[in-house]
């Protein structure tokens, strides 16, 4: 039996031609125009896609749809086809994005409007950039001319920064989520004072990967300030207005975010010599404030030495007269004292004809009698006591 000739079930038979839309479509782009769009239970897309001779179903999580959709705009979308378990050929929709520029203008005026009426646009949350930058994040082709523009007007004005770039695709359908990593990235490390998404010049379809939704709300909750230069002056786009800073170029963006080294050069030899001439007539003042102020503090310098003299020369006799005061007491403190050790003397005592007695002093004792001129040695032969 031939392959043709395979029995299956109806499920068998659908699996097999899913396994065999995977094989060969696994991922596909198809562009077409949208009708019969609707969104069922807020959480699932179905629209026909169709051009001038077919027409397939497209169906796709509402999470997925980053753009404003309404019948009639042209589409470009990314998916996978299938069969359904009811017999039904559908496209299941990961990415899309609008074609032309009628349908891309009109999707942008349907997602402004909605992100408008959230205020993320508020300029009041727009966030000035960081005084001397010196780090700065760049979101961008490398290889694109916009980049290269960027670079060159970055390097010519101002020098020595420090430049941390993610590379990017910007066009196309898998340019907004390559942008919305490299946000996360450089916020994740913060490592950088301001992100720049840059893109040169190009034409509506070109531009339209700005317009995403989810990109634009990714650069709003941005904890770094985020600066873009995308197309020409006359290109507006929804990162444009949910930025914090919208240059019109990405030379416009390298201008804005660094100084120019000949003007800032001017302006410093300026301050250089305003702060020279400046200096001279400030010296100038101090010196005749100061030559003022020494003549008058001398003047009070010799008043206050003469109060200051006079007061020394009375406290010197003061502290005179009171130390001779104090050694005249001491004096006679000292003889005083010394004419009380002369009586106390026992020397004195025996020249009054007095005699020192020393001994155990009980009946038959020798005891030793001491006179001014002579020790005797005597016997105690009684002892009374006094009346």
């Amino acid at each position: 039996m031939t392959n043709e000739d395979a029995k299956l079930s109806v499920s068998e038979f659908i699996a097999v031609c899913n396994q065999e839309l995977e094989y060969s479509f696994s991922s596909c782009i198809v562009e077409g125009e949208v009708s019969g769009f609707k969104v069922n239970q807020n959480k699932w897309v179905f629209f026909d896609l169709k051009d001038e001779n077919g027409s397939m179903s497209c169906f796709m999580p509402i999470w997925d749809l980053r753009i404003e959709l309404e019948d009639g705009m042209k589409v470009m979308v990314k998916g996978m086809p299938k069969i359904t378990n009811w017999g039904k050929f559908s496209f299941t929709v990961r990415q899309i994005s609008p074609v032309g520029e009628g349908s891309i203008k009109k999707s942008y005026e349907l997602l402004k409007k909605k992100l408008e009426k959230e205020g993320l646009f508020d300029p009041s949350k727009k966030r000035p950039l960081p005084k001397d930058l010196t780090k700065i994040g760049v979101i961008s082709s490398t290889g694109a001319a916009g980049y290269a523009d960027f670079c060159k007007i970055i390097n010519s004005r101002w020098g020595g920064l420090d430049i941390q770039v993610c590379h990017t695709q910007v066009q196309g359908l898998v340019a907004p989520d390559q942008i919305i990593r490299a946000l996360n990235y450089l916020n994740e490390r913060a490592e950088v004072q301001v992100i720049a998404i840059i893109r040169g010049g190009g034409s509506a379809d070109d531009l339209s990967c700005f317009n995403d939704e989810l990109l634009a709300r990714s650069i709003a909750a941005s904890r770094i300030p985020v600066i873009t230069g995308i197309g020409h002056e006359v290109d507006e786009s929804l990162a444009d207005l949910v930025a914090d800073i919208r240059a019109s170029t990405p030379s416009n963006c390298a201008e804005i975010l660094t100084k120019d080294r000949k003007t800032e050069t001017a302006n410093l030899h300026k301050l250089i010599s305003h702060a020279h001439a400046s200096l001279i007539q400030r010296i100038t003042n101090e010196e005749s404030r100061l030559n003022s102020q020494i003549h008058s503090v001398n003047a009070t310098f010799r008043r206050h030495l003469e109060v200051l003299s006079s007061k020394i020369v009375d406290y010197l006799s003061d502290v005179n007269r009171k130390i001779s005061e104090e050694i005249s007491k001491t004096k006679n403190d000292i003889e005083h004292t010394l004419k009380i050790l002369d009586g106390l003397n026992p020397e004195h005592i025996l020249s009054h004809g007095y005699a020192i007695l020393s001994g155990k002093i009980s009946p038959g004792s020798i005891v030793k009698i001491t006179t001014k001129k002579q020790e005797l040695t005597a016997e105690i032969k009684a002892i009374k006591e006094r009346e």
